[in-house]
């Protein structure tokens, strides 16, 4: 009889030892499904967002097929198959935890989060809880003249309305979001020019002060770039405009100053636009254009970059620089190119 309850003993004891080892346990563990996405040999045509995250790894957002990441070996293609939102992207961006996120002007209050693993959806909450934390992050809410724009905490995204200028009541949309040296959020609108938010008031610079249009046909302010000397470049039909932060603690907010003109020099332009802009690791500042390539300005001269495909101008849309300060374009039907120190060359993997 002590034999048997030795071996009861034991065999209990064996039945309670593998099941803490998870070996024979009954209960179900919850696993996560990982997206795997599709490996591709090469980019979409069209990319028109670059970005490199802190793990180095390399984000395409194309308007028609999705996003493609790159880790330097191979090209992993995710689109609305794999949970991603939409198939058009217009921003990327990370939170400090490595989270990707990739909002789209074709979803209304969302925008998608990537963990690494899996694409969850973010569903904007309509708030007034206007707040300026470094940690926040900002997306553009690109659809429509509804002057509105995201604030993620981390927890919760906010959808906030951006005030009118003072003596101006025209519908706007929000083309672009810029951070300065100072933190300060700055958004670029078509056609209301440009605000800048500090955390406690909106300071706006119009559009009849940022552009010669004054509201007739304005590109907008797609782009926003601070350069060596803290002045403000924001990029409008027929002028570049440029501020001196010395002076935005003054009563008026910001000075003007005179623009630099045509890319090309010449007093009567069509290069006086862009619509992208970049300053690099030796504060030259380059210009993005639609259909006449790149202009770089070194604070003296303008050099200008042709990118062609079979001796053709392709069509142009962002620049962006990389974490080791390298130039990457995104491209309307072409891809994406890089720069190699003397050209713009088309991205092969």
């Amino acid at each position: 009889m002590k034999v048997k309850l030795n071996i009861f003993i034991f065999f209990n004891a064996l039945v309670l030892l593998t099941s803490c080892n998870g070996q024979t346990s009954n209960k179900q563990v919850k696993t996560e499904n990982i997206v795997k996405g599709e490996t591709v040999s090469i980019l979409g045509n069209s990319v028109m967002v670059i970005f490199q995250d802190s793990k180095n790894d390399y984000w395409f957002g194309s308007w028609e097929t999705g996003i493609y990441k790159y880790d330097g070996k191979t090209i992993v293609n995710y689109t609305t198959k794999h949970g991603l939102l939409n198939n058009r992207i217009d921003e990327i961006k990370e939170d400090i935890f490595g989270n990707i996120y990739f909002s789209s002007a074709n979803a209304i209050s969302e925008i998608s989060k990537f963990n690494g693993k899996t694409f969850t959806t973010l569903k904007a909450i309509p708030s007034e809880n206007w707040k300026l934390d470094s940690t926040d992050m900002w997306f553009k809410y690109s659809y429509g003249n509804t002057g509105k724009v995201y604030r993620y905490d981390g927890t919760t995204l906010f959808e906030l309305q951006l005030p009118n200028p003072p003596n101006l009541s025209n519908p706007f949309a929000v083309y672009s979001i810029y951070k300065d040296i100072e933190e300060n959020i700055w958004f670029g609108t078509n056609p209301l020019g440009v605000c800048r938010y500090n955390g406690k008031s909106f300071d706006w610079i119009t559009e009849e002060d940022v552009t010669e249009f004054r509201n007739e046909g304005a590109n907008g302010v797609r782009s926003i770039a601070e350069d060596q000397n803290g002045n403000f470049w924001f990029n409008t039909e027929y002028r570049y405009g440029v501020y001196d932060s010395t002076t935005l603690k003054s009563n008026k907010f910001y000075s003007r100053h005179q623009s630099i003109g045509g890319l090309d020099g010449k007093k009567d332009s069509n290069l006086d636009e862009y619509l992208s802009t970049v300053k690099d690791n030796n504060n030259n500042l380059w210009f993005v254009t639609y259909l006449d390539g790149v202009w770089k300005y070194d604070g003296t001269k303008i050099t200008h970059y042709a990118v062609q495909d079979n001796s053709k101008q392709i069509a142009l849309f962002s620049i962006y620089k990389d974490n080791k300060g390298d130039l990457w374009l995104g491209t309307q039907e072409n891809g994406a190119y890089k720069f190699n120190g003397t050209a713009f060359e088309k991205f092969i993997k």
